[in-house]
């Protein structure tokens, strides 16, 4: 299975080439220990993106970064998904507006919440929700 195959709507992410430029107010995604990481491409090669743990086990605020510092080695894929609510500049501009905010919280205001409430207007984090839903599930033994 692609590794990131979504359930809803079976959205496929596409892969960025090395040198390749996103569409401008795309969600990026890259892989991370555990977790995935997500940021709002701006152009220039940009990205804010809400740091969150990235500076080891502080916080960090909605930062914009290069492109290759939000990828940190890895990957990046566009985020396909729903269609957006707003068109490309104000998905930068709402993006941009929260530059410097450090309110990060893992389970209700993540990097993914962020990128959601940018493209959407509402924030949303379906790592965390997937999540909570495992640990909802009672573990079955086999006998």
């Amino acid at each position: 299975m692609h590794p990131f195959r979504r359930g809803h709507n079976d959205d496929v992410d596409r892969l960025l080439a090395f040198d390749q430029e996103p569409p401008l107010g795309a969600h990026l995604v890259t892989p991370r220990h555990g977790y995935l990481h997500h940021g709002i491409y701006v152009g220039a090669r940009k990205v804010v993106h809400y740091a969150g743990l990235a500076h080891c086990l502080r916080r960090g605020p909605v930062e914009e970064v290069s492109l290759a510092r939000f990828a940190g080695g890895q990957h990046v894929w566009v985020r396909s998904g729903p269609p957006r609510a707003f068109d490309v500049g104000e998905v930068i501009r709402r993006a941009q507006s929260r530059i410097g905010e450090d309110r990060y919280r893992l389970l209700t205001n993540n990097c993914e919440h962020f990128c959601e409430w940018c493209l959407r207007g509402q924030a949303r984090s379906f790592q965390v929700e997937a999540w909570l839903v495992l640990r909802r599930r009672p573990l079955i033994f086999a006998q």
